[in-house]
C-alpha cells in the first residue's frame, strides 16, 4: 500500500477509506483486473511486479480521482474526520446517553474479561472463547478511538518522520 501512497496517493486514500468502492471502479479497469474487488487491488499492488503501462494507468486513474473530487467538490482525505466530527456533534446535540452507557459497559465487560482471565478465574482455551475476546477488544478499541480519537495521526507522523531527512 505504501507504494500507492506514493504513486497516487489519491487513489490510496480511497481505497483505505469508506469510498473503497470507487477506487476499484477506477483502479480494476487500468490494471485489466475483472470482477475487481479491493482484495484483488491491494493483492496486484503488493505482489510489486507491475508493468511499465501499469504504472502509467495508476498515474491516469490518479488524475481521474482528483478530477472526482473536484467534480464532488470535497477532498477525500477529509472523509474520515468529517465522520468523526460528525459522531462528536451529534453527541453534544442530542445530549443521549446510550453512547456512554454503552462505552462503559463494553470497555467494563474488556476491562473485567481481562482482570478474570489474568488472575485465572475464567479460561480462554477454546477458539470461540478467543474469538469472543478479539471481537470485546476491537470494540473496546473503537470506544476509546471515538472518544479520544484514532492513531490515524500518530501513525501518518510516525510513517513522515520514517521518511523524512534530518537536517545536518
Amino acid at each position: 500500500m505504501d507504494f500507492l501512497k506514493t504513486l497516487a496517493p489519491t487513489l490510496a486514500t480511497l481505497l483505505g477509506g469508506p469510498l473503497a468502492g470507487l477506487a476499484v471502479d477506477i483502479l480494476g479497469p487500468k490494471l485489466g483486473i475483472t470482477d475487481a474487488t479491493k482484495d484483488k487491488i491491494t493483492q496486484a499492488l503488493q505482489n510489486g511486479q507491475l508493468t511499465g503501462d501499469q504504472i502509467i494507468a495508476i498515474k491516469q486513474a490518479e488524475l481521474e480521482a482528483k478530477a472526482k473530487e473536484d467534480e464532488l467538490g470535497f477532498k477525500f482525505a477529509e472523509l474520515e474526520f468529517k465522520d468523526i466530527d460528525s459522531a462528536r456533534q451529534r453527541q453534544m446535540s442530542v445530549k443521549d446517553s446510550t453512547n456512554t452507557v454503552l462505552a462503559y459497559i463494553i470497555v467494563g465487560s474488556f476491562i473485567a474479561m481481562v482482570t478474570s482471565t489474568l488472575f485465572g478465574w475464567a479460561k480462554v482455551d477454546s477458539v470461540l472463547a478467543g474469538t469472543l475476546v478479539g471481537y470485546l477488544s476491537a470494540k473496546a478499541e473503537q470506544v476509546l478511538a471515538y472518544y479520544f480519537g484514532s492513531t490515524k495521526g500518530s501513525a501518518d507522523k510516525t510513517r513522515l518522520l520514517a521518511n523524512s531527512t534530518p537536517k545536518a
